[in-house]
């Protein structure tokens, strides 16, 4: 892969308010890394990746996520608790401190882009205090020809500043971090923060904006990959849930693990990396990501065995959320370029640690558009400070925090393309089997699996289904190399009668979430609903 390293006729960034600085421009990975290394901002751990603490965030910080709200945006946003409102003059002050900060400083910066189909390529200038975070836009967004570079023009600006700490009271914002993505200047303005997951998806939530208005392409929080005959999967999914493993099949070439936009004729990625979690991460249960951890990679938040430089993947002293981001060229088996053809086979993943949901269901399209609508998985305990108990997490379109639009923009355009390429859609449970999170077990990667691949080669197709008596799901009675007790849930406890009562309990958490959607869905959908007791 070609290391590009090239300058603007103009290196300076004085056009973006940024006065004295030492510019670094499009560095390589390998400098970015031993500019990190002698800083003292990074180790090097024993694969050959960077290791960086990202401080005080360890993830993202929705309550501090801002749009702005301007002519472009203000009839147009979902304004709420998800897109908060932020004030364009209150922006244009910050944004202005922000540069300020930024001046008579080494600061780094890189031209890239997003969207791998050539006909919606969004055109990205990344401005980055620290070099580390540079190195990040480099593995995530696609990476420009050293042609492409010479006549470059970016259509966004990140502008990211971690040390930068802002002031409430003054600036408009919650706290000392933000992240705010202004429409009409065409820039996401970052600070106070070092997670580098702000990057990524300040620009993901500016697709979903553009690409629905404009172009008529569903933006999607999903994995993809394709098959040999051409045929292209999608896996939604909230974190945890198992996106990134399950799209990494070594049967068939992987499009992307995050990111994506549906169009008329194309599946493609928005990004050029994957950003895996690493927790209890291991060569057995995900060779290919655990082989993407070398030079280039970067660790996030890892702790090392004691007195070397290995991590120690199971450790999670600093965080649950502990990640890799690497370029999409170190895995082996990738689709070159990242695009693919319409969807033939969707499948939404859930955690569900209540044991209720089927460990594979198939969906009518009234039942896909309320299940991506509701957008379900379950906490468990551990993974959010405060949590002791299985919780109910719904995020609509498998990813709200990022969705700009009403979730029913998004509903009503999967649904379109779903009838237009005859896909079949999948509900698919990577959590629980035989009783609740304590009490049963976890679905084995092994049968999850066998169950995903029996939907991809269509010998679910012709097998007998039974439906679940609350939720409403057909359910295979049989499938290969799956044991026939495993499929219907309710005969995998030991009371079915306890059974019933958690599934009449999650019906109703359901039920309840999906009441700010009613107003204006069609009888068909809301017929979709679990039923009551």
């Amino acid at each position: 892969m070609l290391k590009i390293e090239a300058n603007p006729m103009d290196s300076s960034l004085e056009e973006l308010g940024i006065k004295n600085s030492n510019v670094f421009w499009n560095l390589s990975p390998e400098k970015l890394a031993t500019i990190s290394v002698d800083k003292g901002m990074a180790t090097k751990a024993s694969s050959g990746a960077l290791n960086v603490h990202t401080g005080k965030f360890t993830g993202r910080s929705p309550k501090d996520r801002f749009i702005v709200k301007d002519d472009i945006t203000k009839d147009s946003v979902w304004w709420g608790d998800i897109n908060i409102p932020f004030d364009s003059d209150k922006f244009d002050a910050l944004y202005n401190k922000v540069v300020a900060y930024l001046s008579n400083k080494d600061v780094y910066a890189r031209d890239a882009y997003a969207c791998a189909d050539p006909s919606y390529k969004l055109n990205i200038r990344a401005v980055t205090e620290l070099p580390w975070m540079n190195m990040f836009v480099y593995n995530m967004f696609l990476r420009p020809t050293a042609e492409e570079l010479e006549d470059f023009t970016p259509e966004w600006t990140i502008v990211n500043a971690p040390g930068f700490m802002a002031n409430p009271e003054v600036d408009g914002t919650r706290q000392a971090n933000f992240a705010i993505l202004n429409f009409t200047r065409k820039i996401a303005l970052i600070g106070g923060t070092g997670y580098t997951g702000e990057i990524k998806k300040g620009i993901f939530s500016a697709l979903n904006f553009i690409l629905p208005h404009q172009k008529n392409v569903l933006p999607m929080h999903c994995s993809a990959n394709i098959g040999k005959s051409g045929d292209t999967a999608l896996f939604f999914g909230l974190s945890g849930t198992g996106k990134t493993t399950l799209s990494a099949d070594p049967n068939r070439k992987l499009i992307g693990d995050d990111e994506h936009g549906w169009s008329d004729t194309t599946v493609f990625n928005f990004e050029g990396g994957c950003y895996a979690k690493t927790i209890d991460l291991s060569a057995e249960k995900e060779p290919d990501i655990f082989k993407a951890i070398k030079s280039g990679a970067i660790l996030e938040n890892v702790v090392y065995k004691e007195g070397t430089n290995q991590v120690d993947f199971e450790n999670s002293t600093i965080t649950q959320n502990t990640r890799v981001s690497y370029p999409i060229y170190h895995i082996n088996n990738i689709a070159e370029p990242s695009i693919g053809s319409g969807a033939k086979n969707i499948f939404f993943l859930t955690a569900d640690a209540f044991g209720v949901l089927p460990p594979i269901s198939k969906l009518t399209p009234a039942q896909a558009a309320y299940q991506f609508i509701s957008g379900y998985t379950a906490k468990v305990a551990g993974t959010e400070a405060g949590i002791t108990e299985p919780v109910t997490a719904f995020s609509a379109c498998f990813g709200a925090p990022f969705m700009p639009l009403h979730p029913t923009v998004y509903g009503e355009m999967l649904s379109k393309k779903m009838q237009e390429s005859g896909a079949n859609v999948w509900l698919v449970n990577t959590g629980w089997s035989g009783g609740p999170y304590g009490v049963g077990k976890r679905m084995s990667l092994k049968i999850t699996r066998a169950l995903i691949t029996a939907a991809l080669n269509g010998d679910l197709e012709n097998v007998d289904y039974n439906t679940h008596k609350v939720f409403g799901l057909k359910m295979p009675a049989t499938c290969p190399n799956v044991p026939s007790d495993v499929l219907h849930p309710r005969l995998t406890w030991k009371s079915e009668d306890e059974y019933d009562d958690k599934a009449y309990d999650l019906a109703a958490q359901f039920n309840k979430n999906f009441e700010k959607f009613a107003e204006g869905a069609s009888e068909e959908l809301l017929a979709a609903a679990p039923t009551m007791r």
